[in-house]
């Protein structure tokens, strides 16, 4: 159901190995804002490693004795790795605790839990409050051209990738978008809200990627249309333009810009002329997919076709080794950057 994606710059010719060991995928969240200071929540970055961030935070309730919506957090990190994550605690009314005795704790084999700081702070991080993450990646065993591979690495630096959602989004083997259409068809039910949440965005994301796809096929995923929504950069924020004139050219090739393609939901589309025009033939054989989703109460919204990694640098740590350090906004995803550098990279664990 989850269909192939082409490459933006054809399909790499060199293999490599991700994720061999934890410390081949490290992340550092960057929530874009800093502690308050003062109020009844602490916030508290931890580093982890082999840990789910579900699994943090648990602890984190239990260990204070409160309710795990007491916790909150910006979003969920991968457990095969090393990533730096922020939490905050509602601490109300509560003896502060000496959180760096989490740090002593039996955990199973392999996993290991480090405080990095802690503040107080006024409220509770919620879902999606957050700016980027910054990623450490090794590649081990690359093989093929070192020529050709230093072009790719170049060509993804300056001038970005279709920002398609990444595989873990549509569950194992993409089964997360055959159970939200057995879901429209009332043939399955999900277990609870959570679940239902999963489906329907596995929906939206799969229908953004064939939209993004079909771009990336006619040579225009990094070039405005008439009628385009931008997204600015780093920002939520999008705008309508009727017109490709100069200054708009000038922002899309300075990427202070990206056009965008649709987060399927109820309303009309955003775009016009041209761009609407591609966007209603690249859903032709969605209409189930769609209407789902309309149904399910999803509003329409827009996310960039096009992402830049900041600052983007890499080295070789070895004659096979290849050690990368970039910068992605929230929702991008390193195995998407991944996929156009090397095959042959497994996905998330």
């Amino acid at each position: 159901m989850v269909q192939p994606l082409p490459y933006a710059y054809g399909a790499p010719s060199a293999t490599a190995k991700i994720r061999s060991f934890p410390e081949d995928f490290q992340v550092i969240e960057d929530l874009g804002f800093a502690p308050s200071g003062h109020g009844q929540h602490q916030m508290i970055e931890i580093e982890k490693r082999e840990m789910n961030s579900d699994q943090v935070a648990s602890i984190l309730a239990k260990y204070i004795g409160v309710k795990r919506r007491d916790v909150g957090m910006a979003g969920l990190k991968d457990r095969f790795a090393i990533t730096r994550q922020w939490f905050s605690v509602d601490v109300a009314g509560r003896e502060i605790p000496d959180w760096r005795t989490l740090e002593q704790m039996d955990l199973e084999q392999g996993q290991s839990l480090r405080i990095i700081q802690v503040h107080d702070h006024a409220k509770k991080i919620r879902r999606g409050a957050l700016k980027g993450n910054s990623f450490k990646l090794i590649l081990r065993d690359v093989e093929g051209d070192r020529e050709e591979l230093e072009l790719r690495l170049e060509m993804v630096k300056n001038e970005g990738i279709p920002n398609y959602f990444g595989e873990q989004r549509f569950g194992r083997g993409g089964g997360n978008v055959e159970r939200a259409l057995q879901m429209f068809n009332k043939r399955y039910r999900p277990r609870g809200k959570h679940e239902r949440g999963l489906l329907l965005s596995s929906v939206r994301s799969e229908i953004f990627n064939r939209i993004c796809a079909k771009r990336v096929e006619a040579g225009i995923w990094n070039h405005p249309l008439g009628g385009e929504v931008y997204a600015l950069a780093r920002s939520r924020a999008w705008f309508h333009e009727d017109e490709v004139d100069e200054e708009i050219l000038r922002r899309v090739a300075e990427h202070d810009i990206h056009p965008t393609a649709p987060l399927w939901g109820r309303g009309r589309l955003d775009s016009t002329a041209e761009a609407k025009a591609f966007e209603e033939s690249a859903i032709v054989g969605m209409e189930e997919m769609c209407g789902g989703l309309e149904y399910a109460g999803l509003s329409q919204d827009r996310r960039a076709l096009r992402v830049v990694p900041d600052n983007m640098n890499w080295s070789w740590l070895d004659g096979t080794d290849l050690e990368l350090d970039f910068w992605l906004p929230s929702g991008s995803y390193a195995t998407v950057v991944m996929r156009e550098i090397v095959s042959d990279v497994r996905p998330l664990q």
